[in-house]
C-alpha cells in the first residue's frame, strides 16, 4: 500500500460522521479524531498547524507551508472531514479488493484529504518550500449538514476579504482548491440548492361532510402538479453552459391528521437546484408569483439553515489557468452538487472543486474508491504546487 493509501485507510478508520445524522454524544460523532490525527501528521513535516474553534468539540484543522520569501500568493487545499452516517462497524473497517479501497468517506472526501495532505508532506520533506506561494491545507467541519467550517473559515480575520479591492487581489493572487470526488477533473461552477417548503391552508370538517371545509392536501396536489409539469418545463429553458437546466423536485409532502377529517394544513417539502445567479429570495418570489398567477394561495420558508449556493469561478482567473494548465485540461466542467466552494467563494475566495473518486459512490452502502486515481490526483497536485514561484 503506498503512503497516500495508507494515509487514507487510517483516516477510514477514524469515524468522522456529522453529528447532525447522529444522536447527542454518539461516539462515532464528530470531526475530533481526525483533525487531532491530521495535525500530528503534519507537524511530522515541519508545517506550522493551527486548530480554528467553529462548533463545540468541532474545529477546522489548518497547516500552512510559508514560502521563503514575502507571500505574494495563497493556495488554500480544502478538502472536508466529515461524512454522513451509515449503519454497522464495517464501513469504518478500510479494504482493499481489485484495486479499490472501501470505506465510509472513501470516496466522500477523505480520498481528497489523504491526496491533499500527502502532496503538501511530500513537498515538504524535499525541502521544496515556493519562493512567494503560501500553501494552506484546511480540514473543514460540518459540509455534510450546514457548511459551518468554510463559513466559520470566511469570517476569520486572516481570510475576510472586505471591499473592492481586497476582492480584486484576492481574485489576482488566491486559489481554493475544494476537495470533492471530481474523478481528477477541474471543476469551476456546481449548482446550488434551495430547499423550500411550501405550505397550503384549508379549513377542517368532518369527513361525512368534506362541503363544509377545504381540503388543504388537494390544493398542495395543485402545486406539485405545476411544479412537475409546467414548472419543469419553464426551467428547461434555462440553461448554463456547464451546468445544463435548473431543477425541481418534490420531496415530501406532509398534510393531514386522519382519513375522517378534512385536512387544514399540508406541506410540500420542494428541492430546488439552482444556477449561478438565482438566490433563496428569487426562487421564492418566482414559484410564489407563478402559483398566485393559478389562483392557488401558499405560504414560503428555507428548509436550511443557510443557503447552498451556486458556484461560478472565472477560467480566466491566472491560478485557475495555471491549474487547468497543469492538469492537462483544456477546459473547465461543472457538476450538480454543491459543496464548500460556492461559500469560500461568496467569501471572496476564488474556488474550485477536484478530487479522486466519483460522487455516483458518494454516500453509498460500499463506498469505495479507486487506488489509482487516488495516486493520479496526488500527482496532479503535487505537479501543480512544485510548479508554483
Amino acid at each position: 500500500m503506498t503512503r497516500t493509501a495508507k494515509l487514507l485507510a487510517d483516516l477510514i478508520a477514524l469515524p468522522s460522521v456529522n453529528p447532525a445524522a447522529l444522536p447527542p454524544r454518539h461516539p462515532r460523532a464528530g470531526e475530533g479524531r481526525v483533525a487531532e490525527f491530521l495535525a500530528a501528521v503534519a507537524a511530522t513535516v515541519g508545517l506550522d498547524v493551527e486548530f480554528q474553534k467553529v462548533l463545540p468539540q468541532r474545529v477546522n484543522v489548518i497547516a500552512r507551508l510559508s514560502p521563503v520569501g514575502k507571500v505574494r500568493q495563497t493556495i488554500l487545499l480544502a478538502p472536508h472531514l466529515d461524512t454522513v452516517g451509515v449503519a454497522g462497524e464495517k464501513q469504518f473497517k478500510p479494504t482493499v479488493r481489485a484495486g479499490k479501497l472501501y470505506g465510509r468517506g472513501a470516496c466522500d472526501t477523505k480520498g481528497s484529504v489523504a491526496a491533499f495532505v500527502s502532496a503538501l508532506c511530500e513537498l515538504a520533506k524535499a525541502k521544496q518550500r515556493p519562493r512567494e506561494t503560501e500553501i494552506i491545507f484546511v480540514g473543514l467541519v460540518d459540509e455534510e449538514h450546514a457548511q459551518a467550517g468554510s463559513r466559520a473559515l470566511v469570517r476569520s480575520p486572516a481570510f475576510r476579504r472586505s471591499g473592492s479591492e481586497d476582492r480584486l487581489k484576492a481574485e489576482l493572487r488566491t486559489l481554493a482548491i475544494v476537495g470533492e470526488p471530481t474523478r481528477c477533473e477541474v471543476v469551476t461552477a456546481h449548482k446550488g440548492s434551495v430547499f423550500v417548503e411550501i405550505e397550503t391552508r384549508g379549513k377542517a370538517a368532518h369527513g361525512a361532510m368534506p362541503q363544509f371545509g377545504r381540503n388543504a392536501v388537494l390544493a398542495a396536489a395543485r402545486v406539485v402538479e405545476f411544479l412537475e409539469t409546467d414548472y419543469r418545463k419553464q426551467l428547461q429553458q434555462r440553461k448554463h453552459p456547464l451546468l445544463g437546466h435548473a431543477t425541481v423536485s418534490v420531496g415530501t409532502i406532509r398534510g393531514g391528521s386522519q382519513p375522517n377529517i378534512v385536512p387544514d394544513r399540508c406541506v410540500i417539502g420542494v428541492d430546488r437546484r439552482t444556477l449561478p445567479g438565482e438566490t433563496d429570495r428569487s426562487v421564492c418570489r418566482e414559484i410564489d408569483a407563478l402559483l398566485r398567477a393559478r389562483g392557488i394561495a401558499a405560504k414560503f420558508s428555507s428548509g436550511r439553515l443557510a443557503p447552498c449556493l451556486p458556484l461560478e469561478t472565472s477560467a480566466r482567473l491566472p491560478l485557475v489557468r495555471q491549474f487547468l494548465r497543469s492538469a492537462g485540461q483544456s477546459r473547465p466542467v461543472g457538476v450538480h452538487y454543491f459543496c464548500d466552494a460556492s461559500v469560500l467563494a461568496a467569501g471572496g475566495i476564488p474556488s474550485v472543486v477536484f478530487g479522486p473518486g466519483d460522487i455516483a459512490q458518494a454516500h453509498t452502502a460500499d463506498e469505495w474508491i479507486s487506488l489509482a486515481q487516488l495516486e493520479r490526483a496526488t500527482a496532479m497536485l503535487l505537479n501543480f504546487l512544485k510548479s508554483l514561484p
